[in-house]
Formats: C-alpha cells, sequence, structure tokens
C-alpha cells in the first residue's frame, strides 16, 4: 500500500480479504506511520475503532479468552451473544451505538477473589461487560501500534 492512501478508505469488496488480513495491514500502516513520524498526529482512529473488521477481530479475541464465559452486569456470557442473539446482530448493534455516540459502556461487575500466597486475604476484580470487553479489545487494536512505536524494540514497554 502505498505510504499517502487512505487510513480507512472503503471497505475491499474481495471476500478474499477478510477481517483479519484489513486489521493487519491497518495496524502495520498506523505503526509505520508512528515510527516515521512520532510527533505525528492521528486525527481520524474513532472511524477504526468501529470499522467491521476491527469488531470481528476484537470480538474473536474477547470470545477465545477465559473470561468469555463470565457475565458481567448484564448477565450476558459470550455463550449467549451467541445462541441468543447471533454475533452479526451483535455487532452491527455495538457498531450502530459505536457510530452514533451512544454507546456507554455499565459499571463492572465485582468479585472478591482470594490473593495467591494463602494469606486468606481477597482482591477485587471487575468484570465489563461482553460489549465493553469487545469494544476495549477494539480500541487495543487501533491504538497499540501507535503506542508500541515509541518502545525500544527489547525493552519490555519502555519507551526510547
Amino acid at each position: 500500500m502505498p505510504q499517502d492512501a487512505p487510513l480507512n478508505g472503503a471497505a475491499p469488496t474481495d471476500p478474499a480479504v477478510g477481517p483479519y488480513r484489513r486489521v493487519v495491514e491497518m495496524q502495520a500502516k498506523l505503526h509505520r506511520w508512528a515510527a516515521a513520524d512520532p510527533g505525528r498526529r492521528f486525527d481520524d482512529l474513532f472511524n477504526l475503532v468501529h470499522d467491521p473488521a476491527t469488531l470481528v477481530m476484537a470480538y474473536g479475541r474477547v470470545a477465545g479468552n477465559l473470561g468469555a464465559r463470565t457475565a458481567g452486569v448484564d448477565g450476558v456470557t459470550v455463550a449467549d451473544v451467541e445462541q441468543h442473539i447471533g454475533v452479526p446482530g451483535f455487532l452491527d448493534d455495538l457498531r450502530a451505538q459505536l457510530k452514533t455516540g451512544t454507546f456507554r459502556p455499565l459499571p463492572v461487575r465485582e468479585r472478591k477473589i482470594p490473593k495467591p500466597g494463602g494469606s486468606g486475604k481477597v482482591r477485587k476484580l471487575g468484570i465489563p461487560t461482553v460489549a465493553d470487553r469487545v469494544v476495549q479489545a477494539a480500541l487495543k487494536l487501533v491504538l497499540e501500534p501507535i503506542f508500541e512505536a515509541d518502545c525500544a524494540p527489547q525493552g519490555a514497554g519502555f519507551t526510547v
């Protein structure tokens, strides 16, 4: 892709270009631009967050996580989405809410779990809803390549 190509142009019509490839190409472009110009401003990232390919990839990550079996305050698990709502409808609704600005994250469900070491102490664990987790994963897919460009190659999250 040329360096000057629009970041979020029209979605490809070729079904062979799936969401994974589209997101990986978007991430490579963002990383390349951020590395080439550390002071660069990225103005149109929100369109990438609610891009259908990004949401499909984000949902896949959420669904593949061990926490997929756990419901947030709305009582919905990934299995509920797949069996009762349908993934395409769920993602279409989420995308519409993001595009119109009506999406609002719900409070996290709080559970106390034992701390390791057998001390008898507990720590609080916050469990977001499936929709909130998908939005968080979509944001991570878009923002991570930009911030990774500032990290030292041999470092563990340290900036140069």
